[in-house]
């Protein structure tokens, strides 16, 4: 659970506006993007997608934003907006922070020793990745870039939960604990499908018959 550290990344000031403009600075590789917060004004920019995507490849990483070459400032990202299809980095909202004042984030859930669960490795269990990001408090610079969750001792039928999951230093917890589902190991689903799908089978057959038995009868009473 690996806590964030600060990246320098300078941006350059812009005045938002229209579609058009935001497109022309897509096509020359920059990402538009507004910061806000810290008891300032909201100040749009642009930054070099190539610089913002790796500034921004620790998640919840603490970024030290320069605008126009000035002083930078501590902010963490706030929103992202990605194309749909590239998965490319369209719009960013950054949020100036105090690093002494705890702020709320999300971060990711990475799950460990998938490989090990003997629900998975000896039974064929399936696992299925049911809360992928987590709601946390704590100092800008104590968020870590994901929340490990260790399933290597689940079992075929397991439900894991928050329950057991430690938080690291600093670090509290937004989400209910009990009520939150990380994973489940369940069985394997393709005996249950070919069992309905034998079902099925069979219930078309009976049809089958009955409606050759009411066409023979129509045809009797026709004769």
């Amino acid at each position: 659970m690996a806590k964030s550290t600060s990246t320098q990344i300078s941006v350059t000031s812009r005045t938002p506006g229209h579609s058009r403009e935001t497109r022309r600075l897509r096509r020359e590789g920059r990402v538009p993007g507004v910061v806000y917060g810290g008891g300032q004004e909201p100040l749009s920019f642009s930054v070099d997608e190539r610089d913002l995507r790796l500034a921004l490849h620790g998640s919840g990483a603490v970024l030290d934003l320069s605008v126009d070459g000035g002083n930078a400032e501590p902010a963490v990202l706030k929103d992202s907006q990605r194309h749909p299809v590239r998965g490319d980095i369209m719009h960013v909202d950054l949020l100036r922070v105090d690093l002494t004042q705890a702020i709320s984030a999300i971060v990711t859930v990475e799950l460990t020793g998938t490989e090990d669960a003997p629900g998975i490795k000896s039974d064929g269990g399936i696992l299925e990745h049911v809360t992928r990001e987590l709601n946390i408090e704590a100092l800008p610079s104590d968020i870590p870039e994901a929340i490990q969750v260790d399933v290597s001792a689940g079992e075929l039928g397991d439900t894991i939960t928050l329950e057991g999951v430690a938080m690291p230093d600093g670090v509290t917890l937004l989400d209910d604990p009990a009520e939150t589902v990380i994973a489940t190991i369940s069985a394997p689903r393709l005996a249950n499908e070919e069992e309905e799908s034998e079902e099925i089978e069979t219930e078309t057959e009976v049809v089958g018959e009955g409606g050759g038995d009411a066409e023979a009868s129509s045809d009797d009473a026709g004769e």
